[in-house]
């Protein structure tokens, strides 16, 4: 269920209450909600998967996206949360999607390649083409 970027970044689609324990059983150590509230009617409330995260002794982070798309303060927040530590971190949205765009442009803003971050994306399975431009213009401000 959890997809791995890099050996401490992985994503999921939404994520339940019990995979919580399992996130934990993997060695996470932060759990990032890309998820707003509501957005169906089916999905675990990012309160619940905060109590558990904490419960389990994880750090828990809500940087909400919606499919309007991405705003700088995300990816900054997004940048923040990946460099507040050094553990893995999970990081879910309905189907980890908007979660690897997200964590590409927090990567990128940072300097990384988007051609690196695309081949680390498309091994999870994820198309970071939607941003690429952003990616460039990010990592542009970065150099």
């Amino acid at each position: 269920m959890f997809r791995q970027l890099t050996d401490r970044i992985f994503v999921a689609p939404q994520i339940t209450v019990g995979d919580v324990t399992d996130a934990a059983q993997a060695g996470v150590t932060l759990i990032i909600n890309n998820r707003p509230e509501d957005e169906s009617a089916d999905q675990t409330s990012g309160t619940d998967i905060e109590i558990a995260a904490r419960a389990a002794g994880l750090d828990y982070v809500a940087i909400p996206v919606t499919h309007a798309g991405f705003a700088e303060w995300q990816v900054t927040a997004m940048a923040d949360a990946l460099a507040k530590t050094d553990g893995k971190i999970l990081a879910y949205c309905r189907s980890g999607t908007r979660s690897t765009l997200l964590w590409a442009l927090a990567q990128a803003s940072k300097g990384e390649h988007p051609a690196v971050l695309a081949e680390k994306a498309a091994d999870a399975g994820y198309d970071l083409s939607p941003v690429t431009a952003m990616m460039d213009m990010l990592r542009g401000r970065a150099s």
